[in-house]
């Protein structure tokens, strides 16, 4: 199994309402994408200064379904149309589970 850790950390100007939004897209990959085997996405809970905003985890069963998922257009769209217009920053790691 292959684990995707990303963290999102949104501009400045990205407000609460856009960051639900975002949150709420992301959330929606699994119905329109599929691929994974389990899935969480969510707001970082704001008990430490200078965390990620965001963190989405997603399990896959290989190799290949996760690239599958990281080439789909409708993964592709969501992060083109929700995440990149308000992104600062971001990290990502797959690791074998």
């Amino acid at each position: 199994m292959l684990r995707h850790v990303v963290l999102f950390t949104w501009t400045g100007a990205t407000d609460a309402e856009t960051r639900a939004e975002i949150v709420a897209a992301l959330g929606r990959l699994p119905a329109d994408v599929g691929g994974m085997t389990a899935f969480a996405v969510g707001p970082d809970a704001g008990l430490v200064q200078g965390n990620a905003s965001t963190a989405l985890v997603a399990d896959f069963p290989d190799v290949d379904a996760f690239r599958a998922y990281a080439a789909d257009p409708r993964h592709l769209a969501v992060i083109a149309e929700h995440v990149t217009p308000h992104l600062a920053a971001r990290s990502a790691v797959q690791y074998e589970v």
